[in-house]
């Protein structure tokens, strides 16, 4: 490797940053794997492309992530938790301003990646004391918050382990245990929903708004994360945007996403396809929701997940995603930024090793998925994305069957943070949100491209 490939790969660039009320199961399995042959950029779907032929044994093996440790350590060591995303931000965005000292204290802690679950799960044990007390002494949102954050805590802890091991499986029971404790004392109406998917099921949680009145119809806003994100963090503690909005959230994880892996349930473009149908079957049954008004979110590798699942149903009216991962074959994100960002994909997809993933990896890839999207699509990203270059997210957009938005921050890095557009000119997330909620009310808008520039200015002009 020559030096300017050396410190390309070794540059692990700093980005700021998503009572059991009952179960429900939709009524019928999904049906079989959907065939798409001959879908244009899609590699040949070989026996190892199967995700449920895959039984991954041990840690996936990235020859960067091996060769390259001690620079990756030395990366957090200077540059903190936050090394390659806000993991930090996310946690108090969701979570409240109770969380910023703890998030300081995470930041003192962790100086390498080894240091990242333990120093979570310190902090979920000392949550889950707090709620009890909080719960023996009658305060009820004390206890409410205490389990929230308990439960982001064992999930994030999970977040650095890559193979199906006892940790990580007492990591996300801990996990469950504290969220369904905090869904029976949460100030509005939350169920588990199982989605049966070949055989196994996929998991869901569904939020109504606080304000909803028995007997009405309300519109649900699916919510997929990112690769480090989970379902149980995907509504914030208190005044979330579209729970304050009266709209319904489903926070869904697909194949590959957070808990299904830990169910033999691998990253597999068809699947997200099916699940779009899967998902929208489940709200059309559903009393509370209205079936015409369903729009979608996705976040870093949830903006193209959510697009495949869009692709797959035409009842999604609109998709609202920030921060992109558009590159088909992800050789930015896998080979240029933190090795870790390959590693954990890899483990996402159930497979251990790195040449197989190679091949594996050319099937991510949007093509012959955007051309059927015809409901409304609003795409914020940052000029300098470290893990999606903008080219990526410009062809996606551009491929967009339907009306369309995109605005670019310059400047702005994945999580659209580091610049000036961001802080002067519009929020991207307020815009985002906005945007989202004037297309379920059915206004109009004129496809467009913005250009935030560094003064907060926006230039616009006609997106064909």
């Amino acid at each position: 490797m020559d030096r300017r490939a050396f410190l390309q790969s070794a540059t692990l660039a700093a980005a700021g940053g998503a009572a059991v009320a009952g179960s429900t199961e939709i009524a019928a399995a999904a049906t079989g794997p959907s065939a798409m042959p001959g879908m244009p950029g899609m590699a040949p779907a070989a026996g190892g492309h199967d995700w449920s032929k895959r039984n991954p044994k041990g840690e996936p093996v990235v020859k960067r992530f091996n060769e390259q440790r001690w620079v990756l350590d030395n990366v957090i060591q200077a540059n903190g938790v936050d090394w390659d995303q806000s993991h930090t931000g996310v946690v108090i965005g969701s979570g409240g301003p109770s969380t910023v000292p703890e998030m300081a204290e995470l930041k003192k802690r962790v100086v390498r990646l080894v240091d990242i679950a333990p120093a979570f799960e310190a902090l979920a044990k000392r949550r889950e004391v707090q709620a009890k007390d909080a719960e023996q002494a009658g305060n009820k949102e004390a206890a409410a918050e205490h389990y929230y954050l308990a439960a982001s805590y064992w999930g994030s802890a999970m977040w650095t382990i890559d193979e199906i091991n006892d940790q990580i499986k007492m990591q996300n029971a801990k996990k469950l245990e504290n969220f369904k404790k905090w869904m029976a004392v949460a100030d509005h109406h939350i169920e588990w929903i199982e989605l049966p998917y070949h055989g196994k099921t996929l998991p869901a949680i569904l939020h109504l708004p606080p304000n909803y009145q028995a007997g009405s119809k309300v519109p649900v806003i699916v919510v997929v994360s990112g690769m480090d994100g989970f379902k149980e963090r995907s509504v914030a503690l208190k005044n979330d945007r579209f729970l304050t909005r009266g709209y319904a959230v489903l926070a869904f994880e697909g194949p590959g996403y957070w808990e299904p892996p830990l169910r033999g349930i691998y990253i597999d473009v068809p699947g997200w396809a099916e699940c779009g149908k899967l998902v929208a079957d489940w709200i059309a049954k559903r009393p509370e929701l209205d079936v015409t008004k369903i729009g979608m979110t996705g976040v870093s590798f949830g903006s193209f997940f959510s697009a495949i699942m869009m692709s797959g149903d035409a009842r999604y009216k609109a998709c609202a995603i920030t921060g992109t991962c558009y590159e088909p074959g992800g050789e930015t994100i896998f080979n240029r930024a933190s090795p870790t960002f390959k590693k954990r994909f890899m483990f996402m997809s159930g497979i251990t090793d790195e040449h197989e993933f190679d091949a594996f990896r050319k099937t991510i890839d949007w093509n012959g998925y955007a051309q059927k999207i015809k409901g409304a699509y609003f795409v914020a990203c940052g000029e300098y994305d470290q893990l999606c270059p903008l080219e990526y997210t410009e062809a996606f957009v551009k491929a967009l069957g339907g009306p369309k938005q995109l605005v670019v921050y310059k400047g702005g890095n994945h999580s659209i943070a580091f610049t000036t557009a961001s802080t002067d000119g519009p929020d991207p997330r307020k815009v985002q949100a906005d945007w989202l909620a004037a297309r379920i009310e059915g206004k109009p808008f004129t496809s467009e491209r913005w250009v935030v520039d560094y003064d907060g200015k926006v230039d616009k002009t006609a997106l064909a």
